[in-house]
Order: structure tokens, then sequence, then C-alpha cells
């Protein structure tokens, strides 16, 4: 439609007007919702949908939705990695492997029996949408890292949960996923579907941090090494999803693995935090009715 002649039309397409109209979300919405005393989180999720095609139908979901929203996803794995006390972490590992599996079969096997029982699905259709409510991901976690809490134990045994949670329902999607594309599920595909994330997961632990202590050794531009670590993030979500699997998985893994090379208090922190926070996590907040 048009609005006073101007030849405005919605929803907005012209990049230029999407990108001040995010802005505007990303500046005003945790002002006025924080009034209110709503997190900003919530704020963004819920501007979001008001602006979007479920909403009034203002903004119009380009490219640029995919590429900040899939940045913003891996950018909070990512700093949930690089923030975690690693020696917190180590002694709660098992605390968080028990939590993870908890919080996967519990949901894995009410929603299987509902799925068949309630709403008479077969049974790989009913293990697919059972995944879904198994799994959980760190999307409040810039909320808990605002407060300055996420060195915390039970948030070290939550992350450490979620990526217990995020493997196997990734796990359980790839195997669904071969069995839709017509592939034999036996032995030999598992065997080749651990083979490959093992090979990554060894390729991502064991080689990145020597190219990252060569780096952190050789330069000390701060531009350079921003630019460094977000593709150490992107490489290892790239190639988590050359094995099938989701790129947050490999991102998380990037933010494990540079936890050691980056200080908690440093000058490239924060530029990774305030660069997150700002732009590329509010993003995917907005554009997250559309996931």
């Amino acid at each position: 439609m048009e609005l006073f002649d101007l030849n405005i039309h919605f929803p907005v397409t012209d990049p230029t007007w999407i990108f001040f109209l995010v802005l505007i979300i990303i500046l005003f919405a945790p002002m006025i919702l924080g009034r209110l005393r709503i997190p900003h989180i919530i704020g963004m999720i819920l501007a979001g949908v008001v602006v979007g095609k479920y909403g009034f139908n203002i903004l119009e979901r380009d490219s640029s939705f995919e590429l900040f929203g899939k940045v913003g996803l891996y950018y909070i794995m990512f700093l949930a990695g690089l923030e975690m006390d690693m020696d917190d972490f180590k002694k709660n590992r098992t605390k968080g492997l028990v939590f993870g599996m908890f919080t996967f079969l519990i949901p894995m096997g009410l929603g299987i029996w509902s799925s068949m029982g309630m709403l008479g699905y077969g049974f790989l259709t009913s293990v697919l949408l059972a995944s879904m409510y198994a799994s959980h991901t760190l999307i409040a976690y810039p909320i808990i890292s605002r407060y300055g809490l996420s060195r915390q134990r039970t948030v070290s045994i939550t992350i450490g949960g979620t990526a217990v949670t995020v493997v196997l329902a990734l796990m359980v999607l790839a195997v669904i996923g071969g069995m839709y594309k017509g592939e034999e599920v036996g032995g030999l595909f598992w065997a080749l579907l651990v083979a490959k994330v093992v090979l990554l997961f060894g390729l991502i632990i064991f080689l990145m941090p020597r190219i990252s202590r060569w780096f952190f050794r050789t330069y000390e531009d701060a531009v350079m090494q921003f630019v460094f670590v977000l593709a150490m993030v992107f490489l290892g979500g790239g190639l988590m999803e050359l094995v099938g699997m989701e790129g947050i998985l490999g991102a998380f893994l990037a933010g494990l693995v540079l936890n050691r090379f980056v200080p908690h208090v440093s000058p490239l922190m924060n530029r990774l935090e305030f660069v997150g926070n700002a732009l590329f996590i509010p993003y995917f907040l907005i554009g997250v009715d559309d996931y």
C-alpha cells in the first residue's frame, strides 16, 4: 500500500530502510520494555514478531536476516564457550553430562509417547518431533552474561548439558534425514557418522589451538585478532556442517578452544562481546520468528 503518496510500501524491502528499522528496534525496544521490567531479549523477540510477517508485516525478511541471524545464533554459542570457566567446567563435567542426558531423554520419551498416543503420528515422525522437545539452546545466555553470572557453576553445568542435548538431537536428525533420503541406516552408516564427527572434533580441538597460538604470538593488531577470532568461529561452524551437523556445535567448540587465548578481561573480549550484543545477537532475536 502507499502511505501519504510517498511511495512507501509495506513490507519494506529496501536494504537501507530495513537496516535502519532494525537499528531503531535494537535501540528503543530495550528502553521501552525495560520500564516494564521485561528482559531485553524478550523485547527483541516481541518486536520482531510485531514488525514481521506474522504481525504488521512492516519488514521484509531479506537475506540480511538470514546472514546476521545465523551469525547471531553462532555468536551465542561461541560466547558461551568463550566465557566459560574451564576449571569449573572440568570439575562439573559429569554433572553437565547427567543434566544433559536427563533433559534429553525425559522430553524425548514424553514426546514420542504423546505424539504416537495422542496425535496418532508414526514412530519416525514422533521421534523427529520429540527431538525438538529434547534439545534446548542458550538463547537466554546474553541475559546471564549481561549480569556477570556466566562463570557461575550452575551456568557451566547448563552449558555442558546444552551441548549434550544438541549433539544427541543432531544425531537423531542425521539418522532420520538419512532414512528419508533412502540411505540404509545400518552399521556402516553409524560408523561413517561417528568417524566423521570424531575426526572433525579432533581437527577443531587439536589443530585450531596451534593455529591460534601462532597467530596471537605473531600478530598483535586489534583488528586482525578480532577478524581471526570470527574466522575461527565460522570455520568451526562450516566444518561441522560439512559432516551433516549443525554449525552451532562447531561455534561452541571454537569458543572452548579460544577460551585460553582470549583473556576474560581484555580489549579483545570487550570487542567480541560489544559487537555480538550490539548487532549480531539482536539481529538474530528480531528474526527468530522465521526460524
